[in-house]
Protein backbone atom coordinates (compact mmCIF):
# COMPACT_ATOMS: atom_id res chain seq x y z
CA UNK A 1 0.00 0.00 0.00
CA UNK A 2 2.83 2.41 0.77
CA UNK A 3 4.30 1.83 -2.70
CA UNK A 4 0.96 2.66 -4.34
CA UNK A 5 0.70 5.86 -2.32
CA UNK A 6 4.28 6.89 -3.12
CA UNK A 7 4.17 5.97 -6.79
CA UNK A 8 0.57 6.88 -7.65
CA UNK A 9 -1.81 4.73 -9.63
CA UNK A 10 -0.22 2.45 -12.23
CA UNK A 11 -0.89 3.64 -15.76
CA UNK A 12 -2.19 7.06 -14.71
CA UNK A 13 0.78 8.74 -16.42
CA UNK A 14 -0.54 7.79 -19.87
CA UNK A 15 -4.15 8.94 -19.48
CA UNK A 16 -4.62 12.44 -20.90
CA UNK A 17 -2.57 15.29 -19.52
CA UNK A 18 -2.85 14.02 -15.97
CA UNK A 19 -1.63 15.88 -12.93
CA UNK A 20 1.44 17.24 -14.72
CA UNK A 21 -0.72 19.67 -16.71
CA UNK A 22 -2.76 22.62 -15.59
CA UNK A 23 -5.36 24.10 -17.99
CA UNK A 24 -7.34 27.30 -17.35
CA UNK A 25 -10.01 28.75 -19.64
CA UNK A 26 -11.68 32.02 -18.75
CA UNK A 27 -13.56 34.88 -20.33
CA UNK A 28 -12.12 38.30 -21.04
CA UNK A 29 -13.87 41.50 -22.16
CA UNK A 30 -13.46 40.51 -25.81
CA UNK A 31 -13.37 36.72 -25.78
CA UNK A 32 -11.87 33.65 -24.18
CA UNK A 33 -8.29 32.99 -23.07
CA UNK A 34 -6.97 29.48 -22.45
CA UNK A 35 -3.61 28.78 -20.81
CA UNK A 36 -2.17 25.25 -20.54
CA UNK A 37 1.10 24.01 -19.04
CA UNK A 38 2.47 21.27 -21.30
CA UNK A 39 5.70 19.94 -19.83
CA UNK A 40 8.04 17.94 -22.09
CA UNK A 41 6.15 18.90 -25.28
CA UNK A 42 7.57 20.77 -28.25
CA UNK A 43 5.67 23.09 -30.56
CA UNK A 44 6.00 20.63 -33.47
CA UNK A 45 4.22 17.93 -31.44
CA UNK A 46 1.09 20.02 -30.73
CA UNK A 47 -2.23 19.80 -32.54
CA UNK A 48 -5.19 22.06 -31.72
CA UNK A 49 -8.81 21.61 -32.84
CA UNK A 50 -11.77 23.83 -31.91
CA UNK A 51 -15.47 23.48 -32.73
CA UNK A 52 -16.53 26.78 -31.15
CA UNK A 53 -17.51 25.19 -27.83
CA UNK A 54 -14.47 23.09 -26.89
CA UNK A 55 -10.74 23.04 -27.62
CA UNK A 56 -8.95 19.73 -28.06
CA UNK A 57 -5.21 19.77 -27.38
CA UNK A 58 -3.25 16.76 -28.63
CA UNK A 59 0.47 16.06 -28.55
CA UNK A 60 2.75 13.07 -28.85
CA UNK A 61 6.17 13.31 -27.26
CA UNK A 62 8.79 10.61 -26.81
CA UNK A 63 7.56 10.06 -23.25
CA UNK A 64 3.80 10.60 -23.37
CA UNK A 65 0.75 11.10 -25.51
CA UNK A 66 -1.60 13.92 -24.60
CA UNK A 67 -5.24 14.29 -25.61
CA UNK A 68 -7.36 16.72 -23.64
CA UNK A 69 -10.66 18.41 -24.51
CA UNK A 70 -11.44 21.60 -22.61
CA UNK A 71 -14.98 22.97 -22.61
CA UNK A 72 -14.85 26.73 -23.24
CA UNK A 73 -16.84 29.01 -20.90
CA UNK A 74 -18.73 30.69 -23.78
CA UNK A 75 -19.11 29.97 -27.52
CA UNK A 76 -16.18 31.32 -29.56
CA UNK A 77 -15.35 32.07 -33.19
CA UNK A 78 -12.90 29.23 -33.82
CA UNK A 79 -11.53 31.04 -36.89
CA UNK A 80 -10.34 33.94 -34.72
CA UNK A 81 -7.91 31.79 -32.70
CA UNK A 82 -4.47 33.18 -31.95
CA UNK A 83 -2.11 30.67 -30.32
CA UNK A 84 1.38 30.98 -28.86
CA UNK A 85 3.61 28.33 -27.31
CA UNK A 86 6.62 29.36 -25.25
CA UNK A 87 8.65 27.33 -22.73
CA UNK A 88 5.95 24.67 -22.35
CA UNK A 89 3.09 27.14 -21.90
CA UNK A 90 0.31 27.19 -24.52
CA UNK A 91 -1.87 30.28 -24.73
CA UNK A 92 -4.89 30.44 -27.05
CA UNK A 93 -7.12 33.50 -27.41
CA UNK A 94 -10.52 33.46 -29.16
CA UNK A 95 -13.10 36.13 -30.00
CA UNK A 96 -16.58 35.49 -28.64
CA UNK A 97 -19.08 34.13 -31.13
CA UNK A 98 -21.83 36.72 -31.29
CA UNK A 99 -23.93 34.53 -33.59
CA UNK A 100 -26.86 34.35 -31.24
CA UNK A 101 -30.35 35.50 -32.05
CA UNK A 102 -32.64 37.23 -29.62
CA UNK A 103 -36.19 35.96 -29.52
CA UNK A 104 -39.07 38.39 -29.15
CA UNK A 105 -41.87 37.31 -26.86
CA UNK A 106 -45.42 38.28 -27.74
Amino acid sequence: MMNEMANGNPGSEDAGFGSATHVDAYTTDDGVRLVADLPAVSKDELSLQCDGEALTISAASDRREYDETVELPVPVDEHSADATFNNGVLEVVFDRDDDSASIDLE
